[in-house]
C-alpha cells in the first residue's frame, strides 16, 4: 500500500530513508555563467544543517534566494549517482558534482513531486524535478545531462524547519500539495 500512496497522493505511514550526504555551497558555480565557464565556490559535506521554513538551508547559496522559491532544498538519489559513475566510467566522481543538497537512498524522488512529506520531524513540499542542464556535461562528462533527464533529483520548499542530519529517518508522505 505504501507504493500506491506515493503514486496516488495518499498518506503513507512511512518507511526508512537514509540521508547519505548533505552539501552546502556558499556560491553558484554555474548559475548566470553561460559562456563564461565554471566558478569554483566549493562544496562542504556537512554532518548536519539548519533548515529554515520558507528560506532554505542556512549557509547555502539559495538561502533567502526569493519568496516562495521552489528550490529551497534539493534531493538526489544515491542510486542515480552510482549509475552515472558506472555508465560513464567515472569511479572517482563525487556526489557533490551534481550540485544537489541532499543525497538519499530508499525513495523514488519523482514519487514525491506534488506531495507534502516529512523526513523525521522536518516537512517539505515536493515542487518539481531538479532538471539537469547542459552544465552537467561539463561537471561530469558529455552525455550526463541527457542521462539525467527525468531523474535529476527533487526541488522542494521547506515547510517545517529544524536540523537535518545524516542518518536513517522515517519518510512519511503527508498527502498531495
Amino acid at each position: 500500500m505504501r507504493e500506491l500512496g506515493f503514486l496516488y497522493g495518499m498518506k503513507s505511514d512511512g518507511h526508512p530513508l537514509e540521508v547519505k550526504h548533505i552539501f552546502v555551497s556558499p556560491g553558484h558555480d554555474f548559475r548566470g555563467r553561460h559562456g563564461l565557464g565554471r566558478e569554483d565556490n566549493g562544496v562542504v559535506d556537512c554532518d548536519e544543517v539548519e533548515l529554515v521554513a520558507g528560506s532554505g538551508i542556512v549557509g547555502d547559496r539559495y538561502f533567502n534566494h526569493k519568496e516562495d522559491f521552489k528550490g529551497q532544498i534539493t534531493f538526489f538519489e544515491e542510486s542515480i549517482w552510482l549509475a552515472v559513475k558506472e555508465k560513464f566510467a567515472l569511479p572517482e566522481l563525487p556526489a557533490s558534482e551534481f550540485r544537489r543538497n541532499v543525497i538519499v537512498s530508499g525513495v523514488d524522488l519523482n514519487s514525491l513531486i506534488g506531495q507534502q512529506f516529512a523526513i523525521g520531524d522536518l516537512e517539505f513540499s515536493g515542487s518539481e524535478e531538479a532538471s539537469p542542464c547542459y552544465w552537467m556535461d561539463e561537471a561530469c562528462a558529455p552525455g550526463v545531462e541527457e542521462f539525467l533527464r527525468g531523474r535529476g533529483g527533487l526541488r522542494c520548499r521547506i515547510l517545517g524547519g529544524g536540523t537535518l542530519a545524516k542518518g536513517t529517518f522515517d519518510l512519511r508522505v503527508l498527502g498531495a500539495v
